[in-house]
């Protein structure tokens, strides 16, 4: 069975657009087979994106697993600040890159990375939908991985289901950042974790 998380040559392409209204603009998404929620955009990630303060962004913004690109996009379109995108799925990366034309995004990079691997530099704020089916080692090496990656003060913005390990993964995001549940909604909980 192919995953998102992966690269399969031999998974059939099938395009399919849809839109998504995030705080009143309509965003266009392409998604496909072989990407986190072909079908649009997901309920976890509409969430995370309708709890943060994305007009009140400021600084350099880093989406990891972003996959056809929906958090970075509307963090970009919305915040109007530099976003950097990252994931290890190549036909994710080529639907983040269509789908930032699609929506004119400008001040925008979108390039392959297993986690952190290929990312240089100190971000002022981090965004993940993390790819809980890759597994714990994966999901903390994303969330844990970004106190290497932010600057003093930066913020990790993340969603995590409840019955997806939330409440053990908050009590461990509490000992390495300053965390606060900014919403919970459907078994879904909007985590800020501020390193401080």
């Amino acid at each position: 069975m192919s995953h998102y998380f992966e690269n399969d040559k031999n998974l059939p392409s099938q395009l399919k657009r849809t839109v998504a209204t995030i705080n009143g603009k309509e965003f266009i998404f392409y998604t496909d087979n072989g990407v986190f929620s072909k079908t649009g955009l997901d309920f976890g990630s509409r969430l995370l994106l309708e709890s943060i303060p994305i007009a009140d962004l400021k600084g350099k913004i880093l989406d990891v697993g972003c996959g056809y690109g929906p958090l970075g996009i509307v963090i970009n379109k919305l915040s109007c600040q530099p976003v950097e995108m990252v994931d290890i799925n190549r036909r994710a990366l080529h639907l983040a890159q269509r789908n930032s034309k699609e929506n004119n995004c400008t001040d925008i990079r979108i390039y392959e990375s297993s986690c952190y691997e290929t990312v240089t530099g100190y971000f002022d704020i981090i965004v993940t939908n993390p790819p809980i089916r890759a597994g714990k080692k994966i999901v903390y090496e994303i969330l844990f991985g970004a106190k290497e990656h932010l600057k003093q003060n930066g913020v990790l913005y993340c969603v995590i289901r409840k019955d997806q390990g939330a409440k053990s993964i908050i009590s461990d995001l509490e000992k390495a950042y300053n965390v606060t549940i900014l919403k919970k909604s459907k078994g879904f909980f909007i985590i800020q974790a501020k390193n401080g």
